[in-house]
């Protein structure tokens, strides 16, 4: 035994001393700690979950090289992959406490930091202090969207028919709909960059972070269920039909996304207000 043992045991009371003795004893008997084993199908989604960080700090490489049109195209990859790995973790029954913080921390950098940096470079750097303002406030917004969604997650009374709804905008959604004005310009439209329209692009991406930070209701998507048999042709060929003019049209099919996405907000909200009375009677109705 070292002499740190026993300057402790000397310190220490006499029945734990004895008790320190013994534990060291049972730690010599015990061996070196072996680490457990990790499943790989809990390591599938978080590989996937730390492409898409790496998708998120290109694209702001691709910032910091003018090279726009590529930084986008990043951030939509990381978006989509986003948007897989939970869904492979729990068919594969791979979810865990790490992988949903490691989630939350590239999410950050993806749909926070890059699209911030992306839109200063693009056109919030020509009103300068006022740009990177905006800049800051849409970062800022996407950390507490994404804490809040933390908090919420784990929260056991939350109604059931809540997980149909989005509390503020997602931060993908957020980044995707905060890049608007550079898909204009980098579409068929080719609205310039001008200083002029800077303030119009500061006004547009301090409303989309208000939307992220707020508790304005969004669709999820969990509540759109199986396709009807007799559709299934239909949506394969809606699905390859968008696949085809994304890969031709990215930026024109980005934009139309965005502007559809922000015209069934309004649903949402009343979708939600819908549900929520029709909660509130039957909570009346039990008592």
């Amino acid at each position: 035994m070292d002499l740190s043992s026993e300057l402790k045991k000397a310190d220490a009371p006499a029945g734990q001393a004895g008790n320190g003795a013994a534990a060291d004893e049972a730690m010599r008997r015990a061996g070196p700690r072996r680490f457990r084993g990790v499943p790989l199908r809990v390591l599938i989604p978080n590989l996937i979950t730390l492409l898409a960080l790496c998708l998120g700090l290109t694209a702001i490489r691709f910032a910091l090289e003018d090279q726009i049109g590529w930084a986008v195209m990043a951030i939509a990859a990381a978006a989509v992959l986003d948007g897989l790995d939970g869904r492979i973790a729990r068919a594969l029954k791979g979810t865990s406490r790490f992988g949903a913080e490691l989630d939350s921390l590239a999410d950050f950098v993806d749909f926070g930091v890059a699209p911030a940096l992306v839109l200063y470079v693009f056109g919030l750097s020509q009103m300068r202090s006022l740009g990177w303002f905006a800049a800051l406030v849409f970062a800022i917004a996407c950390a507490l969207r994404l804490a809040r969604f933390n908090v919420m997650i784990e929260d056991p009374n939350r109604p059931a028919w809540q997980s149909y709804f989005f509390v503020g905008m997602p931060a993908p959604a957020g980044a995707i709909t905060g890049l608007l004005p550079v898909y204009l310009h980098l579409s068929l439209l080719h609205v310039p960059r001008s200083p002029a329209l800077a303030p119009f692009e500061i006004a547009y991406v301090l409303v989309i972070a208000l939307l992220m930070a707020s508790r304005v209701p969004h669709f999820s998507g969990k509540s759109i269920g199986r396709v009807p048999r007799e559709y299934v042709a239909v949506v394969l060929f809606a699905l390859a039909a968008g696949i085809l003019l994304l890969a031709n049209f990215p930026m024109e099919m980005l934009a139309a996304t965005t502007l559809a996405y922000l015209a069934a907000i309004p649903f949402s909200i009343k979708r939600f207000e819908e549900m929520r009375r029709a909660d509130d009677a039957r909570a009346a109705k039990a008592t």
